[in-house]
């Protein structure tokens, strides 16, 4: 009778109350922590709230965003893809590489880079589900070898957008929006949320998602082949991840293998501070997307501050770890 009068009072208390309401809707630490990002950078730079900056910060969001959604799926699997970054600079290069060397067809060039996202994805969702090893440990291992397939593919040179089709950096071109720039790559990204949103709260794939992630064992005895709802979501992620690789391809109009060095912990960080844990079972897309924003907003406020790269990079890993105690205090609203 004490222990459960003690875990009542526990429960009452408005910080215990506090982190319920986090428990129940993730996104609400997210969506505080950007508005209040903005006001502060706004504050101390009259430049950060210019249209041009913002447009800047948008199109630089589109890349960590849509792999973000990639990374996503995969966390909320209680898994971890380090190789997002490698996939998708590799896929950019096959796009890139066979439309200016191989004189392929560039709608074609983009169904190779599809099919090579999609692959690398097949891979890793291969080996976590047939050899079950440990997905931290399988694509740190594909992260090195897509890293080197794409070295040995373009020998490390980098394709230039006068080299590229229309098509290919299509996902560049801007419209205006209240005197802000969105580019074609911000729209497929939103619109790609929405549909990712829809799936995982409308569909029963998206239910198995969660259930796999949440318990694995509790999943299977439901009835959930959670051997192959993790291999579709590796598969998913391997698509979105090529889509990331057109929308890089626009937005620095050009392919490099060497470019995208941070996008591993970028989307990791974004996932991680918009509310889904690491542990899996929890989570929300939208979240994902406002913690893509915040990291677009910290290494833009930080850089027009005048601070070095290396002082954004330190920046983004203590948001990591923030972002990880936050949620092992929230987890013991579950308990």
């Amino acid at each position: 009778m004490t222990d459960l009068s003690s875990a009542f009072a526990d429960r009452s208390t408005p910080l215990s109350r506090v982190r319920d309401l986090l428990h129940r809707y993730p996104a609400i630490s997210p969506a505080v922590v950007l508005v209040v990002a903005v006001l502060v950078f706004g504050l101390l730079n009259d430049r950060f709230l210019a249209p041009a900056n913002l447009s800047l910060i948008t199109q630089q969001v589109a890349v960590v965003g849509t792999l973000a959604i990639a990374q996503t799926l995969v966390i909320l699997t209680a898994g971890i893809d380090l190789s997002v970054g490698a996939a998708m600079i590799l896929a950019a290069m096959v796009m890139a590489q066979s439309a200016s060397s191989s004189g392929v067809p560039p709608v074609l060039a983009l169904v190779l880079g599809l099919a090579a996202g999609i692959a690398a994805g097949a891979l890793n969702g291969l080996l976590v589900t047939r050899l079950k090893l440990p997905p931290f440990i399988v694509t740190l291992g594909t992260l090195s070898i897509f890293t080197a397939l794409t070295l040995l593919y373009t020998d490390g040179n980098t394709v230039r957008g006068s080299q590229l089709s229309s098509t290919l950096t299509f996902t560049g071109d801007t419209l205006s929006v209240l005197g802000i720039k969105i580019s074609v790559g911000v729209l497929i990204m939103l619109a790609l949320y929405v549909l990712i949103a829809y799936v995982l709260k409308r569909t029963a794939w998206g239910r198995h998602v969660y259930a796999v992630g949440d318990d694995k064992e509790a999943a299977r005895l439901s009835g959930v082949r959670v051997n192959r709802v993790l291999a579709s979501v590796y598969l998913v992620a391997g698509a979105i991840i090529a889509i990331t690789a057109w929308i890089q391809i626009g937005r620095t109009n050009a392919a490099s293998p060497n470019s995208g060095l941070d996008l591993n912990l970028d989307s990791i960080t974004a996932v991680v501070i918009g509310g889904t844990s690491l542990f899996g079972g929890r989570g929300v897309i939208w979240g994902t997307l406002l913690g893509a924003l915040i990291v677009g907003v910290f290494r833009n406020g930080l850089a027009l501050a005048g601070l070095d790269v290396l002082y954004q990079t330190l920046t983004v890993g203590v948001l990591v770890i923030v972002a990880v105690a936050v949620d092992q205090w929230i987890r013991k609203a579950k308990s």
